[in-house]
């Protein structure tokens, strides 16, 4: 029996996914096969690939042909490469090694941003409270401020002196 591995569709019209399937080469393409491997969304952004690798290093050792998108996923997720070394097609391994490198890069970047943000704001609300208790006394610390007694209004019109307005009213009259 002839066995591929191929690409098996699925989803909605004009939303296609992938099983990576191994089948008879005999069955359709959708129709049925031995084992599901992985799958494979192409509208992804990025494209997510998943392939079990040891169940794939297993059925290419068995003699499975891989149809040339297969080939393709295979190498970019570094199956190939295990079957294969030395192979002429591309070896992405590095590049995903980077890729990881950069994105853990990043991610400790961001949460070192975050904490740092977070320490500034929480130190700027630390000042504005300061300076804002600094502006206002505080009550308690602060005696309240005597009033001087009140005077008699009698007495104090006896002995006013009149003013400056007064005067010159009176000597306009």
């Amino acid at each position: 029996m002839a066995v591929k591995m191929r690409l098996r569709r699925e989803g909605k019209k004009k939303q296609p996914f992938y099983r990576v399937v191994v089948a008879d080469v005999r069955s359709p393409r959708d129709g049925r096969f031995i084992e599901d491997i992985g799958y494979y969304h192409p509208l992804a952004d990025p494209s997510v690939i998943s392939i079990d690798h040891d169940r794939a290093l297993y059925w290419l050792r068995q003699g499975v042909q891989p149809s040339d998108a297969v080939r393709k996923l295979l190498r970019i997720e570094g199956v190939w490469e295990q079957f294969k070394p030395g192979d002429p097609g591309k070896d992405r391994s590095r590049k995903h090694a980077q890729r990881a490198a950069r994105k853990a890069e990043q991610d400790a970047k961001r949460t070192e941003a975050e904490a740092a943000a977070k320490a500034a704001q929480e130190a700027e609300q630390a000042a504005a409270a300061e300076q804002a208790a600094a502006e206002e006394p505080p009550a308690a610390e602060e005696p309240p401020a005597e009033e001087p007694p009140a005077e008699d209004p009698a007495d104090d019109v006896a002995s006013a002196e009149p003013t400056a307005a007064e005067d010159e009213e009176e000597s306009q009259a």
